[in-house]
């Protein structure tokens, strides 16, 4: 469910308060149903697909640990692959063979196949028992907070907390949330017009529009993907989980490297630990170390879509990465440190990450390589003057009040409050307010980028 959705501003308070009325020992029975209902209002069609998915790899994790021998429990592992990846493939990728497949893809798929093969997977390494309660593995794959688009949740972190009895409220939930609302109705609905606009037509973009609808892009995907994790990282917190944090800040990285340690964590953490560490990581030498890097960020971009551009995009950030990891001296780990060597850095890794942006949300190759061609064209001063008083006031202002607000917003509740934090934070809820029942008149509301994901 679409978290800017009307079903879920209203249900959600009654949610909450019903979770708190309740004994501990049942409130995991009204977060299951929460979970199925509010998926069953947004893809009623696929919640057979995660009831099959959920009860595959719950028999699965059940048969590995069962089993005596190492070939029964490679069987029932590759019985919970195939069940994941198959479903994931047929849904995602069947239309690359055959376009008149009528095959809507399930919301959240690609991240629930995820979590549930990392649980099968972590359960046969012997890491972990598996979860004999049905109840609560279903809760555990289904949480409606983080099902749809993440973060992807390991089992040692997210069913503990759902099986213990003394959870308490954060109230630290409602920053995150607002903080959440904030990036996606103000700052990245308002950005993704004037992107639309560029993306749509590349052929007849100036040079200033599309370096500028580039850069509003790379804020636009940050804002929504940050935004809706923010919403279930807070939405969970208030119901007494604490879910990962997907995002660390990325565009202030020094290196590409260091972007991928802060953008989409949850998801680089799984590719490393059960595709890039598998395949032998670092420690084979330098040939399998580009082949091995290549091909978890070949499977990344992949895994965004059914379409060459992802894969490319995918493919460049590999590419990139190589190459700096070798003309980087010593790792990097001798950096210079003054002020101009920093800054450099910082401008090149925004710059190499933007430009990797375009193959992303082109509607294709070749879109995005006119698109960059495009960038040395018509830098006279009536073009930058026209593709300025194109976006309009009310999109400018917008965005420099989502982006001071949230400025002044503390990163968390734990310290003490101060007069300005409270008012930015007054400030944000009512204008966020103002923001959703604007898009409720208009009719404008925006998915959120990643649940085409």
């Amino acid at each position: 469910m679409n978290f800017t959705a009307p079903a879920f501003v209203l249900l959600f308070p009654i949610v909450l308060a019903l979770h708190w009325m309740l004994p501990p020992s049942r409130r995991w029975v009204l977060l299951l149903a929460a979970s199925l209902g509010f998926y069953a209002v947004g893809s009623p069609q696929a919640l057979p697909l995660l009831a099959g998915i959920t009860l595959g790899t719950y028999a699965a994790a059940l048969g590995i640990a069962k089993s005596k021998t190492q070939t029964a429990k490679k069987l029932w592992l590759t019985c919970a692959a195939v069940l994941c990846i198959g479903c994931l493939c047929l849904f995602k990728y069947a239309g690359i063979f055959r376009t008149d497949v009528p095959l809507l893809l399930p919301a959240g798929i690609s991240f629930y196949t995820f979590q549930t093969l990392s649980y099968v997977i972590d359960i046969y390494r012997g890491r972990l028992m598996p979860e004999r309660h049905p109840g609560y593995y279903a809760l555990f794959v289904s949480f409606f907070p983080q099902l749809v688009a993440g973060p992807i949740e390991r089992s040692t972190a997210l069913l503990p907390q759902l099986h213990a009895q003394e959870r308490r409220m954060d109230s630290s939930g409602w920053l995150w949330m607002v903080r959440g609302f904030a990036k996606k109705l103000l700052l990245a609905d308002t950005a993704a017009i004037f992107v639309d606009s560029v993306y749509t037509s590349p052929a007849d973009a100036s040079g200033p529009a599309v370096l500028l609808a580039t850069l509003l892009f790379a804020g636009q995907i940050y804002w929504d993907f940050s935004g809706y994790s923010d919403i279930a990282v807070g939405a969970a917190a208030l119901l007494g989980v604490r879910l990962s944090r997907n995002f660390d800040h990325p565009y202030r990285a020094d290196s590409l490297r260091d972007f991928w340690r802060r953008w989409h964590i949850s998801l680089t953490r799984w590719f490393t630990d059960y595709v890039y560490i598998p395949l032998g990581g670092s420690r084979r030498g330098t040939v399998r170390l580009a082949v091995n890097t290549m091909v978890v960020f070949l499977l990344s971009g992949l895994w965004h879509g059914a379409a060459l551009h992802f894969v490319v995009w995918g493919g460049v950030h590999g590419a990139l990465l190589l190459l700096e990891k070798a003309l980087t001296p010593c790792g990097g780990k001798h950096k210079a440190r003054t002020w101009t060597a920093v800054c450099l850095r910082h401008a090149y890794t925004f710059s190499l990450v933007c430009i990797a942006w375009v193959f992303f949300r082109a509607a294709s190759v070749s879109d995005a390589l006119l698109l960059l061609s495009r960038l040395p064209v018509d830098w006279s001063l009536s073009t930058l003057h026209t593709t300025l008083l194109s976006i309009g006031i009310q999109p400018v202002a917008e965005l420099v009040l989502g982006a001071l607000c949230l400025h002044l917003l503390p990163e968390t509740s734990s310290a003490a409050p101060s007069p300005r934090s409270v008012l930015a934070f007054c400030l944000l809820a009512l204008t966020v307010v103002a923001a959703w029942f604007s898009t409720l008149h208009t009719g404008t509301t925006n998915a959120f980028i990643y649940f085409q994901f």
